[in-house]
């Protein structure tokens, strides 16, 4: 009985399979740019997106903005830590700036690219940590959980108020403003973080200090 074998097979709307090949085009494009070009390993998409990892990068817009905003808040000499946001890290980076360092805590290996400043982090173990990881030593936490799950949220949340002194910008979906308000003391800011790809979750940006993302 073939046919109810064929019956199990997931079939691939044509819709779908059009956005898979534009997206299969976009990154051959981009791959053949990167051997053409002077390579830019910080710039945003130097490292593709895995949906599997639930990676969704910023478009440059938001992660300009919101790198920009870390710096302010991180005061000069400042340390900011980006917690599974590695498209500011890469904006950060690209700031090229003197006055403050930054590092990457990333589940994906792909970014130990970055060298000492990378760090590996899987939010199921919140505090599985490098010793020369000081609690309380970052001026500003930037931090992104990969899911939009209360788990996720909270986990997350135990290694953020470990590195922070303090200052905490989150980014997250819209639909967890009461847990993050639970779980980190954060408010909701007018300013809306766009993604290269639209997501269908609204996604919005939450801070514990007065910043300019209002």
């Amino acid at each position: 009985k073939m046919d109810d074998d064929d019956d199990d097979i997931p079939q691939l709307s044509s819709h779908t399979l059009a956005a898979l090949q534009e997206f299969y085009l976009e990154q051959q494009q981009r791959e053949g740019m990167k051997t053409s070009q002077g390579f830019n390993q910080y710039s945003i998409g130097s490292i593709e997106e895995d949906w599997q990892l639930s990676q969704f990068w910023y478009s440059d817009e938001t992660a300009s903005c919101l790198a920009n905003e870390a710096v302010v808040a991180a005061g000069k000499g400042g340390r900011i830590a980006c917690v599974s946001a590695p498209s500011i890290y890469q904006k950060l980076k690209e700031l090229d700036g003197k006055d403050f360092s930054v590092c990457i805590l990333e589940y994906d290996r792909r970014f130990s690219v970055y060298g000492e400043e990378f760090i590996f982090y899987d939010y199921n173990y919140p505090l599985n940590l490098p010793e020369n990881l000081l609690p309380h030593s970052f001026d500003i936490v930037i931090a992104d959980p990969p899911y939009l799950s209360e788990e996720c949220l909270q986990k997350t949340a135990e290694t953020i108020k470990y590195l922070t002194k303090g200052k905490i910008l989150l980014c997250t979906g819209a639909i967890m403003e009461e847990q993050a308000a639970k779980h980190l003391g954060v408010k909701i800011c007018k300013f809306i973080p766009k993604h290269s790809r639209n997501l269908a979750n609204e996604f919005r940006c939450y801070v514990n200090y007065a910043s300019g993302l209002d």
